[in-house]
């Protein structure tokens, strides 16, 4: 029996980029739907628009599910529809921003039937702003609340570079 089709729908913010940021993901499936958030201290507003997709991806509990990727970042829709991901894998990622994050995206990637699609953030779309929502809150609105973020390694490293 064919699975139904998912909708991803997802959002990162980071407040003085760097600076604490978040993520933040909806899922819909089959009329079912659900919500993923986290944040870190100190991230780039592109890390956590990336690490939005990578955590609804890895929430899919099957293989080769057909997923519709909504997301009003350009920089990751443009990175996969325009061919500069796998042109930065070729290359062994070394001229490409979050390398540790896009490999992190190509397994589940593969792993699926992705399409990415890019929407005008900020522009009244439902389940846009419910992740844009979720993503201030998980990570400059906790650190606002002085709740103490995890470090975003990944960005640490490249920071260090």
């Amino acid at each position: 029996m064919e699975k139904p089709p998912i909708y991803l729908y997802t959002d990162g913010a980071s407040s003085g980029n760097p600076g604490p940021g978040g993520y933040g993901a909806v899922l819909k499936c089959g009329g079912r739907e659900m919500e993923l958030s986290g944040g870190f201290a100190r991230t780039t507003n592109n890390r956590m628009e990336l690490l939005a997709v990578i955590k609804g991806l890895e929430a899919i509990r099957w293989e080769n599910a057909e997923v519709h990727v909504v997301s009003d970042s350009s920089y990751v829709v443009n990175a996969v529809n325009k061919g500069w991901l796998f042109n930065w894998e070729k290359k062994g990622f070394a001229k490409a921003k979050n390398p540790d994050l896009w490999q992190r995206f190509l397994p589940l990637y593969r792993s699926h039937r992705v399409s990415l699609h890019w929407i005008k953030g900020h522009a009244g779309h439902p389940e846009n702003e419910r992740c844009d929502a979720l993503a201030v809150a998980a990570g400059a609105g906790n650190a606002a609340k002085g709740v103490a973020l995890p470090e975003d390694y990944g960005y640490i490293e490249q920071e260090n570079l």
